[in-house]
């Protein structure tokens, strides 16, 4: 190839991004074979407006906007409310074996900090079957669907650009977990160039723009992009459409103790007629340093703890007793589908976050590979719940932290949401479930029950009168028998 495409030019000196080909005469041509292919793929105008929206809400600043707690008729608890619990789990497992419920999951993320190069839904807690992330959350749904009769649940696992094909893998080795292979779907999470503080994209090789993940939030982009080149027309959200998915429930992998396709949650954003929903847990005490979910003027938002005065981290609701902003956020979400592809429209309302980095970058003209020593360039990032504000039919779920929250976050001895506090909090999970079945488990003992056999607790009456005294791990009634 000896010149650039014209059209493509126009595009890109249309967008004031041309200094991108100034290298081109002297590229070889595998390498110019390869900027072409990048360039045309990228939305070079989108990248524009999406600095310009960022650059715009950063000047302004946080909104003025007066923040309040969640109104009532958004809000509610199953904590002390078994009759609402019972009643949204019906309406949920309904919706489910109706084929009409899809799960997503966040699994973009590395085991960095717990000292894996690993996808961190590889990662075993050490739990006494020494299973993964991935297959405790493949159990649950493979559980939740037998309670509601068999019906399939796809499951619609986000990777990143370098945990996409350690993930495929993983689920391939493990034979998907027992999963229809079907039924998972892998898509990636985008990325956008890096640039320069005015705008301007940059170079990580003379025949290659230097890109980031585009956040959390670019799962709303991603759900709209091609699931194989070869079938441009497939995207995750024309698949959820083609099996006749309506809701959809979103997490992310880090949290050993979530209930998938939460048939609880799920029935409450439906009776709710929600486009939108979050679950969430109390703040441990007034000051803890966690996002919170809020009214900001008449908009839903996950308002940051730094932006709650003293007094309002320590107001009381009068009518319950507890903290009016206690909606402790744990990226753990239900959509409609609808909803979901509505977010195309309203994207360039929505503004990125800024990050100052120090990028490093090949310059133009000269050439040179620059690693700079202070922040020289600007990466994107946006985040699940910057669609908040955008809708009006929201509804928040409040759940017991010790039944639904245990992150992993740190490495191992770090003391708090590390993987011996996940496997602490799931071995009492499942002790608390015995016990009130009516059995006793010894002091001490280890004694995991898997998925297979119970999703939430229920289906454990024939425990009754038994004493569990050894350590181990049962995926079924008869296993369990064996650990008295």
């Amino acid at each position: 190839m000896s010149a650039v495409p014209v059209d493509l030019l126009k595009r890109y000196e249309a967008a004031g991004q041309e200094h991108l080909l100034h290298f081109f005469p002297k590229l070889s041509s595998s390498e110019q074979e390869e900027l072409i292919a990048q360039l045309s793929a990228l939305d070079v105008e989108r990248v524009n407006r999406v600095f310009k929206t960022a650059i715009e809400y950063e000047k302004a600043g946080t909104s003025s906007a007066a923040i309040n707690p969640l109104p009532a008729s958004a809000f509610e608890t199953i904590i002390g409310a078994p009759a609402k619990e019972a009643t949204w789990r019906e309406t949920g497992l309904k919706a489910i074996a109706a084929g009409k419920v899809g799960v997503l999951l966040m699994a973009g993320g590395q085991g960095t900090r717990l000292g894996s190069s690993d996808p961190k839904g590889c990662y075993d807690i050490g739990m006494p079957s020494h299973k993964s992330l991935f297959q405790y959350q493949a159990e649950r749904i493979a559980s939740v669907s037998r309670l509601a009769g068999g019906s399939s649940i796809p499951w619609y696992v986000m990777t990143s650009g370098p945990t996409r094909k350690p993930t495929e893998a993983f689920f391939k080795k493990n034979n998907f977990f027992g999963l229809p292979k079907r039924n998972v779907i892998f898509f990636e999470q985008g990325t956008l160039p890096c640039l320069t503080m005015d705008g301007k994209i940059l170079l990580d090789k003379p025949h290659s723009i230097s890109v980031a993940p585009d956040g959390n939030g670019g799962l709303y982009a991603a759900l709209r992009s091609p699931l194989s080149p070869s079938d441009p027309k497939r995207t995750p959200l024309s698949d959820m459409a083609s099996r006749g998915i309506t809701y959809i429930h979103t997490y992310g992998v880090d949290n050993c103790l979530v209930r998938v396709a939460d048939p609880v949650f799920i029935g409450y954003s439906i009776s709710k007629g929600a486009a939108c929903g979050a679950k969430v847990v109390r703040k441990a005490y007034p000051t803890e340093s966690v996002g919170v979910i809020a009214m900001r003027g008449d908009k839903f938002s996950v308002v940051e703890y730094s932006e709650i005065t003293e007094a309002q981290a320590n107001e009381i609701d009068p009518a319950t007793g507890e903290l009016a902003f206690r909606a402790a956020n744990i990226v753990n979400h239900f959509y409609t589908r609808e909803f979901l592809e509505s977010i195309e429209s309203i994207e360039d309302q929505m503004a990125f976050h800024i990050a100052r980095k120090k990028i490093p970058n090949v310059e133009v003209p000269s050439g040179e590979f620059v690693k700079p020593a202070k922040p020289n360039g600007i990466k994107m990032e946006l985040f699940v719940f910057d669609v908040f504000p955008f809708t009006q039919k929201m509804a928040v779920l409040e759940v017991p932290r010790q039944e639904e929250f245990s992150p992993l976050k740190n490495a191992p001895g770090t003391g708090v949401d590390d993987p011996q506090t996940s496997k602490r909090d799931l071995l009492a999970q499942q002790k608390r479930w015995l016990e009130g079945a009516g059995a006793n488990v010894a002091e001490g003992a280890e004694v995991e029950v898997g998925p297979n056999v119970t999703y939430a607790g229920e289906g454990l009456d024939g425990v009754k009168g038994w004493i569990f005294t050894k350590n181990g791990a049962a995926d079924t009634m008869e296993a369990l028998h064996l650990l008295q």
